[in-house]
């Protein structure tokens, strides 16, 4: 008799993201030149400040069992950030610190869903969200948007996907895949419904930082005074500082709902690295050029894998207002043969792209969105230059 697994675990999907960078790194392993494009991970080395603090802080002893949720000096931090760029007040003991932006996701789930809750999600979405969902007996609702709306969902969708088991929100602004930043308006108007429906909210803001020319981001808990008790929100380091692998996030939550993460973590991780922490602290506390250079060079980034998807055509793109993704519509291109290979969805199309291209990229319909494909421009010009070159081959050479 083998051992069973249970029927939650079973039942859940591999990351697709990690897959295809899992996929591409055995091809680099067997001598290829691979073009990534599948990771969302800044290229970016930490910067040397944040680098440095770490090593300070394992020169000061620093390496031991922190509180488990976290050290109070980057609460304090996390707070005073959220007080002076969003205007918002929240007490430190609201802050838990993560093992990252995703476990700090699972933290919040599992500590407010019960089975058969319903957690509305706009798609296209992050691959995790649905399946940490389904983690907690939860069921995630899937609500379609349209690239003519850059993906955005209207309050028309949001309103008609509720029912009596709905009890959450989940909302990702600027958004991983489609780059796309709801307005503050927009935002507002799903608010409104929020409160009209005594919903909770999951506000993953992890992109806050990453924003282009044009678009103008809102906190959702700035919307209405009513909403900070309603809302919990998820961010971390990783994005804006170039510290993927230091796996330091957050939740801000309301008094009760913190208070039980902090009593889950504790069961479930214990306290984060101390090590990261004390980095992240230096992240958040210092000076914030590192974030304007970085900024500055995704947008210039942006800007070409926008000309050169224009260049293509049949292809589309929403606004890419936010984060660093481009999440392409290859409808047209679904259907054919490349290279005598029939393709007829885009998990073929990325696999066989990366086969024959050696480009790798996410397919659309991991993200909830047949028919499209996440490309990160969290690399190099050079490499993105070199991978367009492959798929506007790849596309053009299709039959």
């Amino acid at each position: 008799m083998s051992t069973k697994i249970s029927r939650i675990v079973d039942a859940l999907e591999p990351s697709a993201t990690l897959a295809m960078a899992a996929k591409a790194k055995e091809l680099k392993a067997a001598g290829k030149t691979v073009y990534d494009l599948s990771v969302g991970e800044p290229d970016f080395v930490t910067p040397q400040h944040i680098c440095d603090a770490a090593v300070a802080a394992m020169k000061a002893g620093h390496t031991h069992y922190t509180v488990a949720s976290g050290i109070p000096e980057l609460k304090k931090a996390v707070v005073t950030m959220y007080k002076s760029e969003y205007g918002l007040d929240y007490d430190p003991m609201q802050v838990t610190i993560a093992n990252g932006a995703k476990h700090a996701l699972h933290n919040a789930f599992t500590t407010t869903l019960d089975p058969g809750d319903e957690v509305i999600i706009p798609a296209p979405y992050w691959v995790s969200y649905a399946e940490l969902v389904k983690l907690t007996g939860a069921v995630p609702v899937i609500v379609e948007t349209e690239e003519s709306n850059n993906f955005k969902m209207t309050p028309e969708q949001f309103r008609k996907a509720i029912t009596p088991k709905t009890y959450m929100l989940l909302l990702c602004s600027p958004s991983n895949p489609t780059g796309s930043v709801y307005s503050p308006e927009e935002l507002k108007a799903l608010a409104d419904i929020v409160l009209e429906k005594n919903l909770i909210v999951i506000a993953d803001e992890i992109y806050d930082h990453l924003l282009y020319s044009g678009s103008k981001f809102a906190s959702f808990p700035t919307l209405h005074p009513s909403l900070p008790e309603r809302v919990i929100l998820v961010n971390g380091v990783s994005k804006t500082y170039a510290m993927t692998g230091w796996r330091i996030g957050w939740t801000i939550a309301p008094k009760n709902v913190a208070k039980k993460i902090g009593e889950l973590q504790s069961q479930e991780t214990s306290n984060p690295c101390s090590i990261s922490q004390y980095a992240a602290l230096a992240a958040l506390t210092s000076d914030q050029k590192c974030v304007g250079e970085m900024l500055a060079e995704f947008e210039k980034r942006r800007n070409y894998i926008k000309s050169r998807i224009d260049a293509i055509p049949g292809v589309t793109c929403p606004e890419m207002g936010g984060a660093f993704y481009a999440f392409f519509n290859i409808k047209k291109y679904l259907g054919r043969k490349y290279n005598g290979v029939q393709i007829d969805n885009s998990e073929q199309w990325c696999l066989e792209l990366l086969t024959q291209k050696n480009v790798a990229t996410v397919m659309g319909s991991s993200f909830g969105a047949e028919g499209y494909v996440r490309a990160s421009f969290a690399t190099s010009l050079e490499t993105l230059k070199a991978a367009f070159d492959r798929i506007s081959e790849f596309l053009a050479d299709s039959k």
